[in-house]
């Protein structure tokens, strides 16, 4: 979700908690529409250094605090140079948000050039495409902003040095704060629409996610209207809007994210808010010290997994590309096989006439002749223009020809087989990948199998060296049992080969692309272990395989040491000759994760 005006007011109460009356001691400009502001807090709040950004970028604009200190420009821009000029050693004397609006205001006092004590406010306006970063004087005059917004661009207010500063009333919504709860309840009896959607059209700093959220809490139901809820029902609904309101302004928060289960492997943000939010009760959810960590956690989170998307689709399609490829090649083979089962024939045709070509006359079309392999009659096709023994020749250098082409059509269907197996298990991996370390491997893995070029960065030994470390998925069984899920074919064999032991147990989806699982079993027996420990383990290795989709998947299990892998073989494929064989649902939520 987007910053709304609640996650402001939250923010504001954090803010002014950290740094009122701390003094500006370094202003950079890191990017076109985002300065940094390093604070030195006054000594009552714990001194030290703290950082503020401020992005008004278009596509996400941000304020939070941070420890992170990003690179400064070799050359200041004239915004930042300006704000050096006049906030640099200043004092924040007040952080205040108008109403609920997407608005903070830091006033900062400060010794102008004649030594004269001063004021000037930064406001820092998070509203989406229109968002600004915009310097006032001690008259509300705008000084500068970091966007410049003429006439042409904006009807209703430009932002340029000497104009008035204001906030522009687009949406004519009414404060949350100072509304009573017999003006909510009057709101409610002639709205038309959803409650939650009245209230986001109603009150400013409301975002849909809050609406929802206060109808949850109030337990109604259903899409009727405002106006047709029941006398309880807008009375419940009105204390839930009252005791919100009373916590904005106690400024009791308590920041959580919320993850949901993605089709990858791992859980991905959902949504976040400065109060819990009973509507995702079902959600696994975090709970944060501070709005900033909250935002931090939340927009890092979805920066990394797009990127690893991003990076996953270029890959993806390579993969593809080269497993249709393949497909398409497997296909011919198996054609061109089916020709050659043939041979036998010509072979038989070429006895035969060795064997009767004496009575066959010059010019024949075809011989009739006694298969002494079946006693029956076998008609034998000729070229009039050959002899038979001319035409038993030729018939055999066809089933030479066949015979040959059946032998290197063994081995190159073996191959491709192989090869469309690997690459089917890849895809899978891709869904499964969580960092960059795990997209290493699995390119490693693509350049050892020579389906692309590695790039040309030294010696392979270095090339092994630098490659991040992935480590496989760490589950805990409902009794207390170690599982572990390889993500990729190279990580499969390490986990296989050189974790398991050979009293582990190791599973995998039956005939379809997968992890390998292994549940370290502590040396115990097979009737030792409990039953619901052998259905997490199968459960995982259902859940992480290409049938994941389905409800239930059969899994086989044994012994890691009836495990075998083919010498030459791919990474990941292995053989097996005994195994148990169970049906598992590939319901993987109660299982719990070790995150490492």
């Amino acid at each position: 979700m987007a910053l709304n005006g609640i996650t402001c007011a939250a923010l504001r109460a954090e803010l002014e908690q950290k740094l009122l009356n701390g003094r500006i001691a370094r202003i950079v400009q890191t990017e076109s529409d985002e300065i940094i502001l390093t604070v030195k807090p006054e000594m009552s709040r714990g001194g030290g250094q703290v950082r503020l950004v401020l992005s008004a970028d278009a596509s996400l604009p941000l304020c939070y605090l941070t420890e992170e200190n990003k690179p400064a420009p070799l050359s200041a821009p004239t915004f930042c140079m300006l704000l050096r000029k006049h906030l640099q050693g200043g004092r924040i004397t007040a952080i205040v948000q108008p109403g609920l609006e997407r608005i903070l205001r830091f006033e900062v006092e400060h010794l102008d050039e004649m030594g004269d004590l001063t004021k000037h406010t930064l406001v820092l306006e998070l509203m989406g495409k229109y968002s600004n970063l915009i310097f006032l004087d001690s008259q509300e005059m705008i000084v500068d902003s970091i966007k410049h917004v003429s006439s042409m661009v904006s009807s209703v207010r430009e932002v340029l040095p000497g104009r008035q500063y204001f906030i522009p009333e687009t949406q004519h919504k009414k404060d949350a704060l100072s509304e009573s709860m017999e003006n909510f309840l009057a709101v409610l009896a002639v709205g038309s629409l959803p409650p939650a959607s009245l209230l986001v059209r109603t009150y400013t700093g409301f975002s849909s996610v809050t609406g929802e959220e206060l109808v949850c809490r109030a337990g109604i139901g259903g899409d009727k209207s405002s106006q047709d809820l029941t006398k309880d029902e807008s009375s419940r609904l009105a204390d839930e809007f009252c005791r919100l309101t009373e916590d904005i302004r106690a400024a009791r928060f308590a920041p959580h994210g919320y993850l949901q289960q993605s089709g990858s492997s791992t859980s991905s943000p959902k949504e976040f808010s400065s109060f819990p939010l009973r509507m995702y009760a079902d959600l696994e959810s975090r709970e944060f010290s501070s709005v900033s960590e909250m935002l931090v956690w939340y927009y890092g989170e979805k920066n990394r997994i797009t990127r690893i998307r991003q990076r996953t689709a270029d890959l993806r399609k390579t993969v593809s590309t080269i497993l249709e490829r393949d497909v398409h090649k497997f296909d011919s083979q198996q054609k061109q096989r089916r020709d050659t089962e043939k041979k036998d024939r010509y072979r038989i045709y070429g006895e035969l006439l060795n064997t009767y070509g004496y009575s066959i006359p010059i010019g024949a079309k075809y011989a009739d002749l006694d298969n002494y392999y079946t006693g029956e009659k076998l008609r034998v096709p000729l070229d009039p223009l050959l002899t038979p023994a001319q035409n038993a020749q030729k018939y055999f250098e066809r089933y030479g020809k066949l015979k040959r082409t059946a032998e290197a059509l063994t081995t190159l269907t073996a191959q491709t087989e192989a090869e469309i197996r690997q690459l089917r298990s890849i895809l899978v991996s891709l869904d499964l990948s969580a960092d960059e370390s795990d997209i290493a491997e699995i390119r490693e893995e693509l350049a050892q199998s020579h389906f692309v070029r590695r790039a040309a960065t030294g010696s392979k030994g270095a090339r092994k060296n630098r490659l991040p470390k992935s480590r496989p998925f760490h589950y805990v069984s409902h009794d207390g049992f170690d599982i572990y899920v390889g993500k990729n074919n190279l990580q499969n064999d390490e986990l296989s080969f050189h974790l398991a032991g050979g009293g582990d147990l190791w599973f995998h989806a039956n005939d379809m692309p997968g992890s390998h699982v292994i549940l370290k079993t502590g040396g115990r027996k097979l009737e030792e272990i409990p039953d619901q420990t052998f259905l997490d383990a199968a459960s995982l290795a259902a859940y992480y395989s290409s049938g994941r989709d389905q409800e239930k998947v059969e899994v086989d299990y044994l012994f890691r040491r009836d495990l075998k892998k083919p010498a030459g073989a791919r990474p990941g494929f292995v053989v097996y000759y005994t195994n148990y064989s169970v049906l598992a649902p590939t319901d993987i939520s109660g299982i719990q994760q070790i995150r490492e």
